[in-house]
């Protein structure tokens, strides 16, 4: 290994590392001004971390599915806006702490189209977390019991993008109430939430099942929230 080759790697700069491999072996250095050389170290580097980056993202997220906005299927059919979905590609939502709430039958593509959402905001570089509702409920109930609250809800309160699946399987009890309550007040107009549900919000308010916190909660999802009502059989059973 040369002396250039061992900076690189001392350095742990593994995208310039694996171009200027590239480019000793197909003598391309010898083509290049000093200044172009540079350059494209330089961009190989900076793409080498972002894909590093991501990879990091996507493997925290844990995203039930692996996802892309490209596999969608866009049918209006489905109750799909194609110009909704290519704005939301963009992640302006995210910028500005919005809502998603999206809602259709068993099988219809819910957690495939929040894991795509997901999945793209990775690739914009912001953190993402992905729970079955319940199992998050459970978790945090679990955190209480061992001291780590704190800690738990810090982190779902810092995650640029929240997704919560499966939401209205189960009606809530009062500790559960009040967790998803601090949750969403937490992340309201400061952080996204995307929830997926089989059930019509109108029908939340009963899953939740107090009120006064029900009224709350969907007071900050609601209002600044984009809405997907997914149509159609299920996909599971076309397949």
């Amino acid at each position: 290994m040369s002396t250039i080759e061992n900076q690189f790697t001392d350095l742990r700069l593994h995208g310039m590392y694996a171009r200027w491999k590239a480019m000793v072996e197909t003598r391309e250095h010898h083509k290049l001004s000093f200044g172009e050389g540079v350059e494209v170290l330089l961009q190989a580097e900076a793409q080498d971390r972002a894909n590093r980056r991501f990879d990091r993202l996507t493997r925290a997220a844990q995203f039930r599915y692996q996802a892309t906005i490209e596999e969608l299927n866009l049918e209006s059919a489905r109750g799909i806006n194609s110009s909704q979905i290519t704005e939301l590609a963009t992640g302006t939502y995210l910028d500005q702490g919005e809502c998603i709430l999206i809602t259709g039958a068993t099988g219809c593509g819910k957690s495939f189209l929040a894991s795509a959402l997901g999945y793209q905001a990775c690739g914009q570089g912001k953190k993402v977390l992905y729970f079955n509702t319940q199992k998050l409920l459970m978790k945090t109930k679990m955190a209480r019991i061992d001291g780590s609250f704190l800690k738990l809800f810090n982190k779902l309160a810092k995650t640029d993008l929240l997704i919560l699946d499966d939401f209205g399987l189960a009606h809530l009890d009062k500790k559960q109430q009040m967790d998803l309550m601090e949750i969403i007040e937490d992340r309201h107009v400061r952080s996204s939430t995307i929830i997926a549900s089989q059930l019509p919000v109108g029908s939340w308010y009963e899953i939740i099942g107090e009120a006064t916190i029900a009224d709350a909660i969907l007071d900050r999802l609601v209002h600044t929230s984009h809405r997907i009502e997914l149509k159609g059989e299920s996909l599971r059973k076309k397949l």
